[in-house]
């Protein structure tokens, strides 16, 4: 930043030593204007005011503008951090509680496997067992 501040006000005071005259030409007709004289001579040379000097009141402000565009970019981006963070951990979890699901999912399947299985007097201890895990799965995974 200080570099870019050097830069401008060195380009300011060359400013008034790069302003030279203007050359107003005429040529077949068309008005020209360049830094040299007209070819023929005939031509009008235009004065050149030089830049005013800066404002102090205006380069102090720009300055403290400035600061301030640093300090809300850097905020910004520690925000931008922070979502990226929150978002990360919210898609961790979705993933383990995704994969409790499917494990609940696999185990009222085999329960389901085992009641169709099972005979005599197991088969009212299997409907329990299936029923229970239902239970907890419709609680674990409501959807």
């Amino acid at each position: 930043m200080k570099k870019f501040l050097a830069a401008i006000i060195a380009c300011m005071a060359a400013q008034g030593a790069l302003a030279g005259s203007i050359y107003k030409c005429t040529v077949a007709g068309k008005v020209a204007y360049g830094d040299q004289p007209c070819a023929d001579g005939a031509g009008l040379e235009l004065a050149v005011r030089a830049a005013p000097p800066p404002d102090k009141a205006a380069s102090d402000k720009l300055a403290g503008d400035r600061l301030r565009l640093l300090a809300l970019e850097k905020e910004r981006a520690a925000g931008e951090l922070r979502e990226e963070r929150e978002r990360q951990r919210a898609a961790k979890a979705f993933a383990v509680q995704r994969q409790k699901c499917e494990r609940l999912r696999l185990k009222q399947r085999w329960l389901d496997e085992d009641l169709g299985r099972a005979r005599g007097e197991a088969v009212a201890g299997a409907r329990l067992k299936a029923k229970r895990q239902a239970e907890a799965l419709a609680v674990e995974c409501p959807a």
